[in-house]
């Protein structure tokens, strides 16, 4: 069954606070390691986290789409991110700069901002609204920005180990949320293929569907397992990443 709005703007707002508290308490040099490699390769952390004010921005911007708009799917929007690499990665390099050292201040606003707005629209699953990339419906923009925070807070929990404690309630990455984006990706594997699969292993399933994570088989079989005992995983080389 998938989440709907009101799911998915609490799920949202859940890893946005879990996200936030972590990083207010390191301060702006995130304990002298702002401006050291982050896990994204390119990236300083400090980067990084102006990255998350760009992920959060669509939810401030977009606009209601014209009547009779036909939207882009989830999987649809998330096969452009290949292709704007390279934009995206100077664009978050020049946001950085423009916000100097305390990035997080900036990302607060625009996070702020974007989840109020969200939340007077709970309940307008079907609204297909104008985003960034195209038009797409207003449940799943919330999906895409869902993911864009579960995933870089893992990527900064990555960064950051083992100076910073990201263990137990230290852990800036909110378990729910990253089930619902598990389930997510999961099922723009299973609209493809038409396999009976299901998550048992979230935390590695989203790694290997963004690509934090090389592919092989035997960490697949750990991520992911059929949903009938007769069944199989099969070999999603080919098809992964999904962004």
């Amino acid at each position: 069954m998938t989440a709907d709005l009101a799911t998915l703007a609490g799920a949202l707002r859940s890893q946005w606070d879990r996200l936030h508290g972590w990083l207010e308490l390191l301060g702006d040099d995130m304990y002298g390691l702002a401006d050291q490699p982050s896990a994204l390769d390119g990236w300083t952390n400090r980067e990084l986290v102006a990255h998350l004010g760009r992920a959060m921005r669509p939810l401030v911007d977009f606009r209601e789409a014209p009547s009779g708009t036909v939207p882009l799917t989830l999987a649809e929007y998330l096969g452009t991110y290949p292709e704007r690499a390279s934009e995206i990665a100077t664009s978050t390099r020049e946001l950085a700069d423009e916000l100097g050292p305390d990035p997080l201040l900036h990302v607060t606003t625009v996070a702020t901002a974007g989840l109020s707005r969200l939340d007077a629209l709970v309940g307008s699953d079907r609204l297909v609204v104008e985003a960034r990339r195209g038009p797409m419906l207003l449940r799943e923009l919330a999906v895409s920005r869902l993911i864009e925070l579960v995933v870089h807070a893992d990527d900064l929990v990555v960064s950051l180990a083992p100076t910073v404690d990201a263990v137990g309630p230290q852990d800036p990455r909110d378990p729910e949320a990253r089930r619902i984006v598990a389930e997510e990706l999961l099922r723009i594997v299973v609209t493809r293929g038409g396999w009976s699969l299901e998550v048992v292993d979230a935390l590695t399933w989203v790694r290997l569907a963004t690509g934090r994570v090389p592919y092989d088989v035997d960490t697949l079989a750990h991520a992911l397992a059929p949903q009938f005992t007769a069944g199989g995983v099969p070999d999603l080389g080919r098809m992964l990443p999904l962004l």
